[in-house]
């Protein structure tokens, strides 16, 4: 019988430490008590945080409130924590919602060429990474030769694979530049210093068993001339947009096959005495689904 009393009695106990603990610590944070920790010399930091995660506040800010608030040296800091207590989180701006959302034209993209395209989920941008492509002659050497130098000599760009990475089966694509700045001679290096899509070609490219190919410069006896076999090249006209971002539209739909952006920088790689690798950013058009 004892023991069912004093167990009664501590679960008694228990229950009002309880609802006293309960009581204390559900007591709002006021003036009075900014004020002390002001006088405990605590940093704004520190009183602000205070504030920010109380559960209940109870402050007086009217002019008389903040009489008393600047007497006892609270900053300012401080006051406008206790003015708007539990500020709610900013809204984000248009440009940070725009951030989140890789596939609009109009948020930030790392420099590039991005196909803007239609798929099974959607219009979606997809980045063009660059390609490393090799020179060699159409073997027109020997021909030349014998000629005394009159007939011509291909330099062709030759890309190993024969197909793109990245396909599309949207024949109406377009295309979005970002240059990495909007100076001239300040952009990304993998556009090998070109500012504009004026300084690019559309190319449609010669497909073979392993590779791509397509020819960037003829010589003979009477010079050389850089630049795209004509057949090849695909007009596009380009929009700009604002200080570093273009607009590209091929000016009719893309027939199904390999293509190529290829920067007019890259042609002196095939220059007499010339050597080495440049980069296109090639991408391929599909059958329609």
């Amino acid at each position: 019988m004892c023991s069912a009393r004093f167990a009664c009695a501590i679960s008694a106990c228990f229950f009002v430490a309880t609802i006293c603990l309960a009581q204390h610590e559900a007591k709002p944070v006021s003036n009075d008590d900014v004020i002390s920790m002001v006088g405990l010399g605590l940093s704004d930091d520190v009183i602000i945080e205070k504030i920010h995660v109380a559960s209940a506040t109870s402050f007086d800010t009217s002019v008389a409130g903040l009489q008393a608030l600047k007497a006892a040296k609270v900053s300012d800091a401080v006051v406008r924590a206790m003015i708007n207590p539990h500020p709610s989180p900013p809204a984000p701006s248009d440009a940070a919602l725009r951030k989140l959302d890789p596939n609009d034209p109009n948020s930030p993209h790392d420099p590039g060429i991005y196909m803007y395209a239609n798929t099974r989920d959607g219009v979606r941008m997809f980045m063009l990474e660059p390609t490393v492509y090799q020179g060699g002659n159409s073997g027109g050497v020997f021909k030349s030769a014998i000629t005394y130098g009159i007939a011509k000599i291909k330099w062709k760009a030759v890309i190993q694979g024969a197909h793109a990475i990245l396909k599309s089966s949207d024949s109406v694509m377009q295309f979005y530049f970002y240059f990495e700045e909007s100076n001239p001679g300040l952009s990304h290096a993998s556009f090998g210093g070109t500012t504009t899509p004026n300084e690019f070609t559309l190319l449609k490219l010669d497909e073979k068993k392993d590779h791509r190919e397509t020819v960037v410069m003829t010589a003979n006896a009477f010079g050389a001339s850089s630049g795209t076999d004509q057949k090849a090249n695909v007009a596009f006209s380009f929009t700009k947009l604002q200080a570093g971002t273009y607009k590209v539209v091929p000016n009719e739909p893309l027939k199904p096959g390999e293509y190529c952006f290829l920067s007019s920088s890259g042609f002196g790689a095939y220059e007499a005495g010339a050597a080495g690798a440049r980069r296109l950013f090639d991408f391929a058009v599909l059958n329609p689904e």
